[in-house]
């Protein structure tokens, strides 16, 4: 059945969702009345971090745009774009069920014309061009293809979503990177139709009509299922362990997670020790293909265990403090317990709303180098055993702690 190319298609997002029209309403600017939901005028309908629709997760310094999509038989779509002057950057496709597809990162991308791609090239500026292709089949990846949608028979709807994350732009200020978000040619059922990217993106949360209250339900559901069961039950507190799964969530492909379940209590802290990978330091100048770093990126995050899942806080690679041996102490308290611990090694990431009955904090490792692989959690992980085992010195060792006892002994005395 071929009708859903010009009906509305209702597609659940990332963040949210959006009503999608492949027909006239595509391309022309239409005006959005209270409790409406903009067409599909533009590309990149829907951002997600932490200011804008915080949700499943995200980490704090990085970005993620959403475009839904429709694709039958021979559709495509066509991607040109920068490469952006950031940590990383990806595409990634995933499904009804929110689970991946397809990961298409930035040093796999190879670059339009004689531009030079600085995810491979440590003498290369950003800013280059390329190109890429969502196709309805197994991608060529000598032409920059990612598949769209699952393998014929794993969905009931020729639906998908396609997300561009952009991680510590070189710019704070520059969530994209210095460039513009990919222009989007969509291949449709013979036609072609050219978006460009939304100057403002949709929240369907700003919103009080019922089609947004409806869809943002419908997705509040199965984030909600997903991240319920992401961890063991019975898991021990202040332990981090692997997760189920990440199914459900938006994964990233080159993103693996250990987290530990956290619980509130007035006068008490959560002290985290490990070592501290070495990663590229973008925000002071190098190259994010500098050789020989254990991680690409890693990151602790601290956030709500409820609907929509938000970040509260996070501490990135280069935001933490180490100590002389190269060692960090993640402090997670709340303001009324915050440590004024005299060890100007500790970083405090802050606990949120106290009221929240139930938080998790993740530890973070992308990409690691062949060289740093079997102490990363992505060994730990392809093993099934324990982080604790296989992460050697880098697994974070989590503990609760009296602030009296931090205040006054020290990070040390936590541990005994």
């Amino acid at each position: 059945m071929r009708s859903w190319r010009s009906a509305v298609v209702v597609i659940v997002s990332v963040v949210a969702a959006t009503l999608t029209t492949f027909g006239t309403a595509v391309g022309r600017a239409e005006p959005v009345g209270q409790g409406d939901t903009p067409g599909p005028v533009c590309a990149w309908q829907i951002m997600s971090n932490r200011d804008d629709l915080n949700v499943a997760f995200p980490d704090v310094n990085a970005t993620y745009w959403v475009l839904p999509y429709a694709l039958g038989p021979g559709d495509s779509i066509s991607l040109s774009g920068r490469y952006p002057h950031a940590r990383y950057f990806s595409l990634n496709t995933y499904g009804t069920d929110f689970n991946t597809v397809d990961t298409l990162r930035d040093n796999q991308i190879r670059p339009a014309g004689n531009d030079v791609n600085p995810f491979v090239d440590p003498a290369a500026a950003a800013g280059g061009s390329w190109q890429a292709t969502v196709v309805n089949r197994a991608p060529n990846r000598s032409r920059n293809e990612i598949r769209g949608l699952p393998a014929a028979g794993a969905q009931r709807v020729p639906v998908g979503f396609l997300i561009v994350r952009v991680y510590v732009p070189d710019d704070p200020s520059s969530l994209s990177g210095g460039v513009e978000l990919p222009t989007v040619v969509m291949h449709l059922g013979g036609a072609q139709v050219t978006l460009r990217p939304c100057a403002v993106p949709f929240n369907p949360r700003n919103y009080s009509g019922p089609i947004a209250a409806a869809l943002t339900s419908v997705f509040d559901r199965a984030i909600a299922g997903a991240a319920a069961n992401s961890f063991p039950a019975g898991s021990p507190e202040a332990t981090f362990v692997n997760p189920n799964s990440t199914a459900g969530l938006f994964p990233n492909g080159d993103n693996k997670y250990i987290g530990a379940g956290l619980t509130y209590r007035k006068g008490r802290v959560v002290v985290i020790r490990g070592k501290a990978p070495t990663y590229p330091n973008t925000r002071a100048g190098a190259s994010p293909a500098k050789p020989g770093v254990g991680l690409r990126y890693w990151s602790m995050c601290q956030n709500d265990k409820v609907t929509p899942y938000p970040v509260v806080a996070c501490a990135a690679d280069f935001q933490t403090r180490l100590d002389s041996d190269g060692y960090y102490t993640y402090v997670v308290a709340a303001p009324a317990d915050l440590s004024r611990s005299s060890d100007p090694t500790a970083t405090v990431i802050g606990w949120g709303d106290t009221n929240v009955p139930t938080k998790v904090v993740f530890l973070r490792n992308m990409l690691p180098s062949s060289g740093f692989y079997p102490s990363s959690v992505q060994a730990a992980q392809s093993k099934g055993g324990d982080p604790a085992v296989s992460m050697g010195a880098y697994y974070p060792r989590a503990t609760y702690c009296d602030v009296v006892v931090l205040r006054s002994q020290g990070w040390r005395a936590c541990y005994r």
